[in-house]
């Protein structure tokens, strides 16, 4: 799969934009702050329908704008796939591919996958379990077109159940009938997804240990576990034991929505036990077991972008990833940083398709 071509109007600080991209190796070279890692975005934007880094998608309206909008065309098995997506203040957001609107956003996941290793990365291991929730949700619904549906039907019913309580507290009443109505039909949904949580762990906890021991050269075992109230329990009874809780707190209590992914080395966690290295170390190499299997999976490679990972990494796990570059391991690669030369000194010899692209304050062109 590659991304032949970008376009953008009023995204983040770009007012107009259009490049076209090597089918290997593209860099991204300017200053920090000049826009490089908002073209990643974009591309993100592509992929995913939303930023990897703006939790509202009116954030990422160019200021004084009221609209953006992001285009690029994908070949995928020689066929060509063009893409927009779009955002007009006080309006929905739209997603076309070929022009087709899509009746449902979430069809489109998933089609056109992407894996971004960022700086950022490591706040999976610094913050809290909605971090890892959100990661590894959003990782299984590009794989997995059930299971996406399955967390969107979930979300609607405890976001209802959720605003009932808070009803019933508010008005100063109770409607059992109504509230056990609601738990009937979050049930079901709540089960299945600790399942398939479950059971896509299972398969990716190898590929993470491969990848971990190749990118660290370390003897540390590493692993993640799953977390979760409802394996090898009642999530029905559960929920009727926990309603004075979740009547008091106006919430639900109990659910995946409340899970966690436990990371751990040598059977601590390594939020408290390891070092910064090992740190970096643990999230590139689930990015890369997120890449193995997406490739596997979908039977081409994802697009793969690397924003400032030669800033904030060492030598030596950069001169890891790439003899995995060199190896052909990745399909087309964007990459950003801010040094053009030190970009070439690690790039030199990988590839004969390598595109650099000058980034100044929102504008870009091609420097070779």
């Amino acid at each position: 799969m590659l991304l032949e071509n970008l376009s953008l109007l009023f995204f983040k600080n770009y007012d107009e934009a259009s490049l076209s991209f090597s089918s290997h190796i593209n860099c991204f070279i300017g200053n920090n702050g000049s826009g490089k890692t908002n073209l990643l975005d974009a591309i993100h934007y592509l992929s995913i329908t939303k930023s990897a880094f703006m939790g509202s998608d009116v954030q990422n309206i160019k200021q004084g704008e009221d609209f953006f909008m992001v285009k690029g065309r994908f070949l995928v098995e020689e066929e060509k796939h063009t893409v927009q997506v779009s955002l007009k203040q006080g309006q929905k957001k739209t997603v076309t591919h070929n022009k087709a609107i899509y009746d449902k956003i979430s069809d489109h996941i998933g089609r056109f996958p992407v894996v971004l290793i960022s700086p950022y990365d490591t706040d999976l291991i610094r913050e809290g379990s909605e971090e890892r929730r959100k990661y590894f949700d959003s990782l299984m619904s590009q794989l997995n077109h059930h299971y996406l549906e399955q967390l969107i039907q979930y979300n609607y019913i405890l976001k209802q159940r959720n605003s009932l309580l808070k009803q019933f507290a508010d008005r100063n009443y109770f409607d059992r009938d109504y509230l056990a109505i609601l738990t009937e039909q979050l049930v079901p949904y709540g089960v299945q997804l600790a399942q398939e949580r479950q059971a896509f762990l299972d398969e990716f906890i190898p590929l993470f240990q491969k990848h971990y021991r190749h990118i660290s050269d370390s003897s540390e075992n590493v692993t993640l576990t799953y977390k979760s109230q409802l394996l090898g329990s009642d999530f029905a009874h559960q929920l009727q034991q926990a309603e004075r809780k979740d009547l008091a707190l106006q919430r639900t209590t109990v659910g995946p929505h409340k899970d966690d992914f436990v990371f751990l080395m040598d059977g601590n966690p390594i939020k408290n036990f390891g070092s910064q290295g090992q740190q970096k170390s643990y999230v590139i190499a689930l990015k890369l077991a997120h890449f193995e299997i997406m490739a596997d999976r979908q039977q081409h490679k994802p697009l793969l972008l690397l924003d400032d990972i030669f800033d904030r990494l060492d030598e030596k796990r950069i001169t890891k990833l790439m003899e995995m570059v060199a190896a052909h391991t990745f399909g087309q690669i964007f990459l950003t940083d801010t040094h053009l030369e030190r970009t070439d000194k690690i790039l030199e010899g990988l590839s004969e398709s390598i595109l650099r692209f000058d980034v100044k304050e929102g504008a870009v062109k091609v420097i070779g």
